[in-house]
């Protein structure tokens, strides 16, 4: 018990932790709830390694994550893929990997396992597979268009401008249907890129619906 009170509410990963000015992975400072976001409840900021994300105990999801992408000379092979997702037990919901089987979702990662793994290492790509930063996405999507567009930041992006910061998150219909555990099931989920180029800003903001065809431009 002492430790579960310890990781919910006082340790410095589960305290989030984010100085203002530090652009090493979030841009902009932390993201804030908008007006009108009380479904949400309060928002527990998680640090890890290569990722940060927003993650609201009451919808049983994360709200964002964010990361940073740097271009690299040669892009390292990434370590083998972890066999299973973990729960979070800095977070109050607990969410298991198990609630998601036949339910009709992937378990869609937020902070990719491929961008982190190749820029922070094995030790990073394992806190991709933390529950706090899945949310349920329909397969099409997972293995279709967000997939590609993960890869082109993960790789084309940064080629290009150097580096890249990336805010990535679910949006939720105003009643969204629940997995079991509580998971709200997201209508949409939203990403955007930012560039920043002699001071001045670059950016490209995306809105995918939970249907958008594998094959999608």
């Amino acid at each position: 018990l002492a430790w579960d009170i310890w990781q919910l509410y006082y340790a410095g990963s589960a305290a989030g932790r984010v100085a203002p000015g530090d652009k090493s992975i979030v841009y902009g400072g932390v993201p804030r709830t908008a007006a009108g976001g009380e479904a949400a409840g309060t928002v527990r900021l998680l640090t890890n390694r290569g990722y940060v994300v927003g993650y609201s105990d009451a919808l049983a999801n994360p709200l964002w994550a964010a990361y940073r992408v740097q271009d690299l000379p040669r892009i390292p092979a990434p370590a083998e893929r972890p066999e299973k997702f973990e729960v979070d037990r800095r977070t109050a919901a607990r969410v298991a990997p198990e609630v998601y089987s036949g339910s009709g979702y992937d378990r869609g990662h937020l902070a990719p396992n491929f961008a982190i793994a190749t820029r922070y290492g094995s030790a990073a790509q394992r806190e991709t597979f933390l529950m706090s930063n899945i949310t349920p996405q329909r397969h099409a999507l997972n293995a279709g268009l967000w997939r590609e567009l993960e890869m082109k930041v993960a790789t084309s992006y940064p080629a290009r401008y150097g580096e890249v910061w990336v805010i990535v998150g679910p949006v939720f219909g105003a009643s969204p249907p629940r997995l079991r555990g509580g998971v709200a099931v997201p209508e949409v989920f939203f990403k955007i890129v930012i560039d920043e180029h002699e001071g001045r800003l670059r950016t490209l903001a995306l809105l995918v619906p939970q249907g958008a065809p594998a094959d999608a431009d």
